[in-house]
């Protein structure tokens, strides 16, 4: 690395050069470079480290981190500052192979009977340490900062715990959190540690432990944006999509500014919910507060409008983007597919491949989903399924649970119970704790009256202890989210919503209309079919809807489960008999209704 022979400078130097304060680009350092080579002046190490922090730690767009080696390699005897900043710079490079030359030139450093170490070190070995996974060695460079009497700086201290935190050592880092914060000679310091707290609550959320992350969020002394928008992710992330919009709207409330991280943590929750009216707000909060709408965010910006329904806009997002990305190709092709617009969805994927953006595998099953929400028989669903399965077993990589989900899928509607029972049971082995394929298994039993397999499907299920989803509705009025379950009483106008579901009940009886108990997978008879059909959860949000909005208002509804034959006909002739458009999503599309009349036509 360098040469343990040292030259002393025989000069007298200034110690600084103020051109180098002036630059701006490389260009301009490399000119100044070549001026401190001629006049000398580049062997006063004060100097040469300037030269290095420039090189080294300028913007990304600036910096050049094999310029800043050259030099580096060039000081015949660089100070602690110089090793601090080449290691620092090192890291922040993002890449594995330069974290691990960060810690060589730790140990070369070590080595130096010239220089070593301070607390400005550590934390970027410590980093060093937690990008490449390397536990064993961040615990030895924790015994030296131990030696080095430096364990309790906050710096130090909240990089040491989140080197644990990214190598799957809670245990160790709560150890030191815990005796950190709640020691009495540390308490007053660490207490408002906002960052400390913060790794604690990302690591966490990151392994799953969910409820430990939130109580720790509740126990803050104070929280920063991090603390929120860690909160608002792990919710989002593990499912809990009204406990996110709740808690970014609460955010707001105790006076915490949202930025780019928590638009972009937030908007999953906000598309899963189909709550278009707080989507269409944060959209116009990131153009006031010119938060840059780049490709992350806008993919966000355009999933969350397609999964409310507003498919226009996401098309609009999509165009004003100046750069994009595979991730914003299939955004908008998913967004097409899920709208049943499959010829858009295959023509936006040969214009991805003609602007030379890679199609990724999420890309080929977004174009092979629109194909078979549209009926498109030469492109995609077509009833071959044992030709579909002899695709699937040919095929040079394994099946993942996506394609035998959709072949499962195809199975329950052509009535094919046989190879349907060959798939589920194979993504049985695959999940075993998934519901959808016992819940696909029990329906095709059920469906041909055969309850004897149904309840051994269901025996397998509480054997170990799979349990399905429950069907659940949401429908945005007003920026408010109502979720409703199925047979849901829960709500405050419930009297009101059972009035009209009576009322909805009686219109469609007068229309000849009567429950298709077909759908009902259960061993009871048909009375009590048609009375579980009357309360399914999306029925409900309907019901509620109606009672809450003025006459032609457009209703928007998401579910989580798919629509099942009763509910979409009855969402059909409801839309005629109240003059209502009603958009629904469910877990597969959107069902666009009006008049009567699906975009679906009825294939879904």
């Amino acid at each position: 690395m360098n040469s343990t022979t040292f030259l002393k400078p025989t000069l007298t130097f200034p110690h600084h050069s103020p051109e180098i304060s002036t630059c701006k680009t490389m260009r301009d350092l490399n000119q100044i470079h070549a001026n401190l080579i001629k006049t000398g002046l580049i062997a006063d190490p004060l100097v040469a480290s300037q030269l290095l922090k420039f090189s080294a730690l300028s913007a990304p767009s600036q910096r050049d981190i094999h310029y800043a080696y050259k030099v580096f390699d060039q000081m015949p005897q660089p100070n602690c500052f110089s090793w601090n900043t080449i290691i620092r710079a090192s890291v922040e490079v993002g890449d594995n192979g330069y974290s691990l030359q960060a810690l060589n030139m730790f140990c070369v450093m070590l080595e130096s009977e010239f220089v070593g170490p301070n607390k400005f070190t550590f934390p970027s070995v410590l980093k060093a340490c937690a990008n490449v996974g390397f536990v064993e060695v961040g615990k030895q460079v924790h015994g030296m900062i131990q030696k080095y009497g430096i364990e309790r700086d906050e710096f130090v201290l909240s990089n040491l715990v989140r080197m644990y935190v990214v190598c799957g050592g809670m245990g160790d880092a709560f150890v030191l959190f815990n005796g950190n914060v709640c020691s009495s000679d540390c308490k007053k310091m660490n207490s408002g540690n906002v960052v400390l707290w913060n790794v604690m609550i990302d690591g966490y959320v990151k392994a799953g432990n969910f409820s430990v992350a939130l109580d720790m969020f509740n126990e803050m002394p104070e929280r920063s944006v991090v603390s929120w928008n860690s909160m608002i992710s792990g919710f989002a992330q593990n499912g809990f999509y009204k406990e996110a919009v709740e808690m970014f709207r609460e955010m707001q409330m105790g006076g915490v500014s949202p930025n780019y991280v928590t638009l972009v943590s937030v908007l999953p929750a906000v598309s899963r919910l189909g709550a278009l009216e707080l989507g269409k707000w944060i959209h116009i909060y990131a153009l006031r507060n010119e938060i840059e709408i780049d490709e992350v965010l806008g993919s966000a910006l355009i999933d969350m409008y397609s999964s409310c329904g507003s498919i226009v806009e996401a098309l609009q997002i999509f165009k004003s983007l100046q750069h994009k990305n595979v991730i914003t190709w299939n955004a908008m092709i998913n967004g097409f597919a899920s709208h049943g617009r499959a010829r858009d969805a295959i023509d936006y994927f040969w214009r991805m491949e003609q602007v030379g953006i890679a199609a990724s595998d999420v890309t080929y099953i977004n174009v092979l989903t629109a194909c078979s929400h549209a009926g498109l028989v030469a492109e995609g669903r077509a009833g071959l399924l044992e030709e579909a399965e002899q695709l699937i077993l040919e095929m040079p990589c394994t099946a993942d649970d996506v394609i035998l989900k959709a072949l499962l899928g195809a199975c329950k509607i052509h009535g094919n119970i046989e190879l349907g029972k060959r798939v589920a049971n194979h993504l049985m082995e695959m999940s075993p704790y998934d519901s959808g394929s016992y819940v696909a298994m029990s329906n095709m039993y059920a469906s041909l009256g055969n309850w004897e397999e149904v309840a051994d499907v269901r025996l397998r299920m509480k054997e170990l202890d799979v349990r399905k989803d429950p069907g659940c509705s949401w429908i945005e009025l007003d920026g408010l989210v109502h979720e409703f379950l199925v047979e849901d009483d829960t709500h405050p106008r419930t009297k009101e919503i059972k009035f009209m579901l009576e009322e909805m009940s009686e219109q469609l009886s007068l229309t000849g209309y009567r429950s298709d108990t077909k759908q009902v997978f259960l061993n009871i008879d048909d009375n009590e079919k048609a009375s579980a059909l009357h309360y399914h959860s999306e029925k409900i949000a309907l019901a509620f809807g109606l009672i809450s909005t003025s006459p032609g208002t457009p209703l928007r509804i998401v579910k989580n489960l798919r629509i099942c034959h009763d509910c979409h006909s009855t969402m059909k002739l409801i839309s005629r008999l109240y003059k209502r458009k009603i958009v629904i999503r469910d877990r597969k599309r959107f069902h666009h209704i009006e008049n009567g009349l699906c975009s679906c036509m009825d294939y879904w």
